[in-house]
Protein backbone atom coordinates (compact mmCIF):
# COMPACT_ATOMS: atom_id res chain seq x y z
CA UNK A 1 0.00 0.00 0.00
CA UNK A 2 1.19 3.50 -0.81
CA UNK A 3 -0.38 5.23 2.17
CA UNK A 4 1.40 8.47 3.18
CA UNK A 5 3.88 8.30 0.31
CA UNK A 6 3.99 11.81 -1.13
CA UNK A 7 5.93 11.50 -4.38
CA UNK A 8 4.75 11.46 -7.95
CA UNK A 9 5.98 8.37 -9.78
CA UNK A 10 5.64 10.10 -13.18
CA UNK A 11 5.68 6.71 -14.94
CA UNK A 12 9.42 6.14 -14.50
CA UNK A 13 11.74 3.96 -12.48
CA UNK A 14 13.26 5.41 -9.33
CA UNK A 15 16.69 6.03 -10.89
CA UNK A 16 15.20 7.57 -14.05
CA UNK A 17 12.93 9.85 -12.01
CA UNK A 18 15.78 11.05 -9.78
CA UNK A 19 18.03 11.75 -12.78
CA UNK A 20 15.25 13.58 -14.64
CA UNK A 21 14.38 15.75 -11.64
CA UNK A 22 18.05 16.53 -10.98
CA UNK A 23 18.47 17.63 -14.61
CA UNK A 24 15.30 19.75 -14.45
CA UNK A 25 16.41 21.49 -11.25
CA UNK A 26 19.89 22.11 -12.71
CA UNK A 27 18.27 23.68 -15.78
CA UNK A 28 16.07 25.80 -13.50
CA UNK A 29 19.11 27.07 -11.58
CA UNK A 30 21.03 27.70 -14.81
CA UNK A 31 18.31 29.51 -16.79
CA UNK A 32 15.98 30.84 -14.10
CA UNK A 33 12.90 29.16 -15.57
CA UNK A 34 11.86 26.02 -17.42
CA UNK A 35 8.75 24.93 -19.30
CA UNK A 36 7.43 21.50 -18.39
CA UNK A 37 4.29 19.60 -17.41
CA UNK A 38 2.53 20.53 -14.19
CA UNK A 39 3.18 17.18 -12.47
CA UNK A 40 6.92 17.30 -13.24
CA UNK A 41 7.07 20.94 -12.16
CA UNK A 42 5.45 20.21 -8.81
CA UNK A 43 7.95 17.44 -8.07
CA UNK A 44 10.92 19.49 -9.35
CA UNK A 45 9.78 22.41 -7.20
CA UNK A 46 10.06 20.22 -4.07
CA UNK A 47 13.68 19.36 -4.87
CA UNK A 48 14.58 22.93 -5.90
CA UNK A 49 13.15 24.47 -2.73
CA UNK A 50 14.99 21.94 -0.57
CA UNK A 51 18.28 22.58 -2.36
CA UNK A 52 17.96 26.37 -1.98
CA UNK A 53 17.18 25.97 1.73
CA UNK A 54 20.26 23.77 2.16
CA UNK A 55 22.38 26.27 0.20
CA UNK A 56 21.39 29.09 2.55
CA UNK A 57 23.35 27.26 5.27
CA UNK A 58 26.67 27.21 3.41
CA UNK A 59 28.71 24.33 4.83
CA UNK A 60 30.76 21.50 3.41
CA UNK A 61 28.15 18.96 4.43
CA UNK A 62 25.35 20.87 2.67
CA UNK A 63 27.48 21.21 -0.47
CA UNK A 64 28.10 17.46 -0.52
CA UNK A 65 24.39 16.74 -0.15
CA UNK A 66 23.61 19.13 -3.04
CA UNK A 67 26.30 17.58 -5.27
CA UNK A 68 25.00 14.07 -4.53
CA UNK A 69 21.45 15.09 -5.51
CA UNK A 70 22.16 17.40 -8.48
CA UNK A 71 25.30 15.72 -9.91
CA UNK A 72 26.66 18.94 -11.48
CA UNK A 73 29.39 20.73 -9.54
CA UNK A 74 29.25 23.96 -11.56
CA UNK A 75 25.51 24.33 -10.92
CA UNK A 76 26.03 23.65 -7.20
CA UNK A 77 28.69 26.38 -7.11
CA UNK A 78 26.23 28.80 -8.73
CA UNK A 79 23.52 27.71 -6.28
CA UNK A 80 25.67 28.46 -3.23
CA UNK A 81 27.34 31.60 -4.61
CA UNK A 82 24.52 33.39 -6.48
CA UNK A 83 21.08 31.88 -5.95
CA UNK A 84 21.04 31.21 -2.19
CA UNK A 85 22.20 34.74 -1.21
CA UNK A 86 19.28 36.13 -3.27
CA UNK A 87 16.87 34.32 -0.96
CA UNK A 88 18.70 34.90 2.34
CA UNK A 89 15.82 36.94 3.79
CA UNK A 90 13.06 34.76 2.31
CA UNK A 91 11.68 31.85 4.34
CA UNK A 92 10.55 29.49 1.58
CA UNK A 93 8.52 30.00 -1.57
CA UNK A 94 11.54 30.44 -3.85
CA UNK A 95 9.75 29.23 -6.99
CA UNK A 96 6.44 29.84 -8.73
CA UNK A 97 4.40 27.80 -11.19
CA UNK A 98 2.57 29.65 -13.96
CA UNK A 99 0.11 27.49 -15.85
CA UNK A 100 0.11 27.75 -19.64
CA UNK A 101 -2.70 25.47 -20.76
CA UNK A 102 -2.73 22.19 -22.64
CA UNK A 103 0.10 20.95 -24.87
CA UNK A 104 -0.78 20.26 -28.50
CA UNK A 105 -0.45 16.57 -29.21
CA UNK A 106 -1.23 14.89 -25.90
CA UNK A 107 -3.15 17.65 -24.06
CA UNK A 108 -0.83 17.52 -21.04
CA UNK A 109 -1.16 20.49 -18.67
CA UNK A 110 1.90 22.68 -19.24
CA UNK A 111 3.44 25.35 -17.03
CA UNK A 112 6.49 27.49 -16.43
CA UNK A 113 8.50 26.80 -13.29
CA UNK A 114 10.58 29.85 -12.40
CA UNK A 115 12.65 31.25 -9.59
CA UNK A 116 11.13 34.21 -7.78
CA UNK A 117 13.52 37.15 -7.74
CA UNK A 118 13.47 40.35 -5.71
CA UNK A 119 13.25 42.53 -8.82
CA UNK A 120 10.14 40.83 -10.10
CA UNK A 121 7.81 39.85 -7.31
CA UNK A 122 4.53 38.17 -8.19
CA UNK A 123 2.91 40.11 -11.02
CA UNK A 124 -0.05 42.11 -9.75
CA UNK A 125 -3.20 42.33 -11.77
CA UNK A 126 -4.04 45.82 -12.99
CA UNK A 127 -7.00 47.27 -11.17
CA UNK A 128 -9.87 48.45 -13.30
CA UNK A 129 -10.76 52.08 -12.89
CA UNK A 130 -14.23 52.56 -11.55
CA UNK A 131 -16.69 54.31 -13.80
CA UNK A 132 -17.69 57.82 -12.80
CA UNK A 133 -20.14 57.72 -9.92
CA UNK A 134 -22.34 60.34 -11.56
CA UNK A 135 -23.99 59.20 -14.74
CA UNK A 136 -24.11 61.65 -17.60
CA UNK A 137 -27.58 63.07 -18.04
CA UNK A 138 -29.25 62.39 -21.37
CA UNK A 139 -29.01 65.22 -23.84
CA UNK A 140 -32.16 67.31 -24.28
CA UNK A 141 -33.44 67.94 -27.74
CA UNK A 142 -33.48 71.58 -28.77
CA UNK A 143 -36.97 72.80 -29.74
Amino acid sequence: MRHRKHTFKIGRTDAHRRAMLANMVCSLFEHGQIETSVVKAKEARRLAERMITKAKNDSLHQRRIAISRLQQKDIVKKLFAEIAPQFAERAGGYTRIIRLGKRIGDAADMCILQLVSKAEEAPKKAKKEKADAVKAEPEKKAE
